[in-house]
């Protein structure tokens, strides 16, 4: 345990969570949690299109599963921590203030696939499809957002006197933890495996061949997994099951569901391959028009597939692509 005065090195919390543009509030907090949903939507969108899907879908989706996944957040932190806002002295209007932090991210996780299911039946494309495409994006996007606790101060573990322990405020120190200055900085530590999750999953996709509906299930064990062991960290109130705090037992029916759908599903292969376009086959070429074209004379397709490595062109129609797509980046 590190006392105050005693660490020589120690990562800085900023000085200021909050700044101003003129009469523009701007919050360190919020500028993360989007500029991570932004980074995400785009380097899924960037995957989607290259793996062969038709532009626009991602953003289409987005718009569905970004609003229910920031509600979820909410919803879920709120009850977990019931009490910041419907204990006597509190004000239950905090439930609005999201800048002040209180995201929890596997309402995010859960309500956001929620939401992205439904966009995806609006747009007439395969859930599986999107999401073989999304997670990787969504692990990355999380990297950066997760470094929104910085700017709040919140979501650090015990105190430490390792180099990179991060300076927390006596504002924001957590009884009984007052006379410690330096702490685990639990929230670089889960930044920094979903930024290895992420990195992973691409791999595995393009390596393993997974479906798109595995490499979810993959994502979802993987980041339990990490937020498990973060959550193990940290010295702030929490309910406690047998010994566990209870974003832990989330944690645990999460990699659960995950690893249960990875064995269940072991050896899957779907019919229709989704993987890298040759780019002499891209969708603005005449070409690749004419063979969509052949393929579907009856209509226009939704979406449309090649595999590169069969060296089959495919065209896939609105809400029938396969149930996986073996994505490979």
């Amino acid at each position: 345990m590190a006392s105050p005065g005693t660490t020589v090195a120690f990562l800085p919390s900023p000085g200021a969570g909050n700044w101003h543009l003129g009469l523009l509030p701007v919050r360190g907090y919020a500028l993360c949690i989007v500029l991570g949903i932004l980074v995400a939507v785009r380097l899924a969108s960037r995957r989607y299109v290259r793996l062969g899907g038709r532009p626009g879908v991602i953003l289409d989706v987005a718009t569905w599963a970004v609003p229910a996944g920031l509600i979820g957040a909410r919803l879920y932190s709120v009850v977990t921590d019931y009490e910041l806002y419907f204990k006597p002295g509190r004000d239950w209007i905090d439930i609005f203030r999201v800048w002040d932090g209180g995201i929890g991210m596997p309402g995010a996780v859960v309500a956001g696939a929620l939401g992205a299911w439904l966009g995806c039946r609006r747009a007439g494309v395969r859930f599986a499809r999107v999401a073989g495409a999304a997670a990787p994006a969504a692990a990355l996007g999380q990297a950066i957002g997760r470094w929104g606790n910085w700017f709040n101060q919140e979501l650090y573990g015990r105190p430490s006197s390792l180099p990179w322990a991060v300076e927390i405020d006596p504002a924001h120190r957590v009884i009984p933890y007052e006379n410690y200055a330096t702490f685990q900085p639990a929230f670089l530590y889960e930044s920094l495996w979903d930024l290895v999750l992420g990195l992973a999953l691409i791999w595995a996709a393009s390596r393993l061949r997974l479906t798109g509906d595995r490499v979810l299930a993959l994502y979802a064990a993987g980041y339990a997994t990490g937020s498990f062991a973060v959550q193990s960290l940290r010295i702030d109130f929490a309910h406690h099951l047998f010994g566990l705090r209870a974003d832990q037992w989330a944690m645990i029916a999460v990699c659960i569901a995950g690893v249960s759908y990875l064995i269940m599903t072991a050896g899957r292969q779907g019919p229709d391959l989704l993987t890298r376009r040759d780019p002499a086959s891209s969708p603005g070429r005449p070409e690749f028009a004419g063979r969509a074209a052949r393929a579907h004379p009856g209509g226009n397709p939704r979406e449309a597939d090649v595999s590169s490595e069969s060296g089959v062109s495919r065209t896939a129609r609105s809400g029938d692509d396969c149930t996986g797509g073996v994505i490979s980046v």
